[in-house]
């Protein structure tokens, strides 16, 4: 009984831990998506020029950031799953 109560716990865990999570396009696929987008409008000033730019460059910061973000996102499941492990053997 006590291995089907550990069973429940970490299926209920996962669940909530997954929750948030959406099947449809991610973080990335934004940022892709705004980054063509950006591509395609073709300035007709040079004032649009320099928006352009700096658009252009602030989607590289958000990309990079998106990638810190999901760097830590794993590396802080990982320790769950170990705490969760180090639980269970004790």
């Amino acid at each position: 009984m006590h291995s089907e109560m550990d069973i429940l716990n970490k299926m209920t865990r996962e669940f909530i831990m997954n929750e948030g999570q959406v099947n449809g396009p991610d973080i990335h696929s934004y940022i892709q998506s705004l980054a063509e987008i950006l591509q395609g409008i073709k300035p007709k000033s040079i004032k649009e020029a320099r928006r352009l730019g700096v658009a252009r460059q602030q989607i590289k910061e958000v990309r990079k950031m998106a990638r810190r973000l999901d760097e830590r996102i794993n590396t802080l499941e990982e320790q769950v799953n170990l705490l969760e492990e180090y639980k269970e053997d004790k």
